[in-house]
């Protein structure tokens, strides 16, 4: 029992030194690799951020355009901050956009436990390519990646040789604009809510 406590105790240590260590370091990451955009950032700042990303995205991977282009909606996340020490936290916000216009706000939020450290900031895209798939992020409250609509994460090899005739439904990912200091950079498991920023 007293072995258990004790246990029990170091965990607890562990887990409160992690947490000091990434709030932090998210902090850091936050001000360092993107100055720009902040949590809790206001539409315009958001629109601005959301159209500079897929202009670099579009530019970078003209075939990401042509999904883009016959996407029925494109949700846009500029700038993910991710950092930890063993215990790690992303989030960012983002504008969805139909025909080009915004018409919601989203916030990305995922925590992680395991061997990390680190702090990191990207980007991601997901193109809803079916109106069943977009009417998921609508009427979910709060869309965990990996589980509803079919998602497809891309890389940029196969964005260079995708076909979107083939690209009918579901819902496909693009994440760029990788910088800092972590290993791994993964979206599954994110939640995705709506927010109503000023």
């Amino acid at each position: 029992m007293i072995v258990r406590s004790v246990k029990t105790r170091m965990r607890l240590a562990i887990a409160a030194i992690a947490l000091g260590v990434a709030v932090p370091a998210m902090t850091l990451v936050l001000n360092v690799l993107t100055p720009g955009v902040a949590l809790g950032a206001t539409k315009s700042e958001i629109n601005r951020s959301a159209s500079q990303a897929l202009t670099t995205l579009y530019r970078n991977y003209p075939r990401a355009k042509a999904l883009g282009d016959k996407a029925v909606g494109v949700l846009i996340f500029p700038s993910i901050v991710k950092g930890g020490f063993i215990i790690a936290g992303q989030f960012g916000d983002g504008v969805l956009r139909k025909s080009g216009k915004p018409v919601a706000y989203y916030r990305s939020l995922a925590a992680s436990y395991g061997f990390q450290a680190g702090a990191q900031a990207f980007g991601y895209v997901l193109f809803f390519m079916d109106n069943a798939s977009l009417q998921y992020l609508d009427k979910s409250g709060g869309w965990e990646l990996g589980t509803g609509p079919s998602l497809v994460v891309l890389d940029s090899g196969f964005a260079k040789s995708m076909s979107t005739t083939t690209l009918q439904k579901g819902v496909y990912a693009f994440i760029f604009n990788q910088k800092g200091l972590m290993g791994g950079t993964g979206i599954q498991g994110t939640k995705i809510t709506k927010i109503n920023p000023s």
